[in-house]
């Protein structure tokens, strides 16, 4: 079967290091972005280089429409989409509950809740064999955040990958018995650029001492827990939660 991967907000962190690293292991890569041109396009060159066939695509999938849109070029320029790792999301600056207004929760569900679910019914309406599918696989990028709770920094956040983690769960078993699985990963304290967006971009190295393994994490050693997930040598796993976190 043809490996079709598409990645959400792969233009950069986490979602870039996926893309490379199964770059070298036969999928077609889709790197969608929001709005990093540059950035998806260098990702973009480095898969190829790797020998991958690989597209970028522009698309903000909080919106079903450009959804869609993502979708369609994907089955014109690479095929069905079989593989599917939802990575992007958004943080907003650290924040108590009481001082959260309405516009930050609402962007904060609508991108990190409702953009899986709908990025992940676009897939199936490509790999299920209700629909003419053959099978797939699916992982979430969720975080520790969603059973640390993030108190006094954004619980807002981490209700919204708390929800991503029970869609994870439920979806896993009403797909199971189609040849899909559907995962997720939960990593914490990677030294990526997705905390500067919290308004701490130091905020890993802050709190490495409270880390049991000493250390923050780096983007590639999450992409090799995404990557497994996608493939078949996990086979037997799905509605699984696999945390990276050095331990907490």
């Amino acid at each position: 079967m043809d490996k079709i991967l598409l990645i959400t907000g792969a233009s950069r962190g986490i979602g870039a290091a996926t893309a490379l690293l199964a770059a070298a292991q036969g999928y077609r890569i889709c790197i969608n972005y929001l709005s990093d041109h540059t950035a998806a396009d260098r990702i973009c060159g480095q898969v190829r280089e790797l020998g991958a066939q690989a597209i970028t695509v522009q698309a903000d999938v909080s919106n079903e429409d450009e959804i869609i849109r993502l979708f369609s070029r994907v089955d014109a320029d690479l095929g069905r989409v079989t593989h599917l790792v939802n990575n992007a999301a958004t943080v907003a600056h650290a924040s108590r509950v009481e001082e959260m207004s309405e516009f930050r929760l609402l962007k904060m569900m609508m991108t990190n809740v409702v953009g899986p679910m709908l990025c992940s019914k676009h897939a199936l309406l490509r790999m299920s064999p209700r629909h003419g599918g053959k099978g797939g696989s699916i992982v979430n990028v969720s975080s520790a955040a969603s059973r640390l709770g993030s108190a006094g920094e954004y619980v807002d956040y981490a209700a919204s990958k708390g929800a991503l983690d029970t869609f994870t769960i439920g979806l896993s078993k009403e797909v199971a018995g189609e040849g899909i699985r559907v995962n997720a990963v939960r990593p914490g304290f990677i030294f990526t650029d997705f905390h500067a967006l919290s308004g701490d971009p130091f905020r890993v190295s802050k709190l490495e001492p409270g880390i049991p393994m000493g250390r923050g994490g780096a983007a590639e050693e999450v992409a090799e827990a995404i990557v497994w997930l996608l493939s078949e040598k996990a086979s037997y796993a799905t509605g699984t939660l696999i945390d990276l976190a050095g331990g907490r």
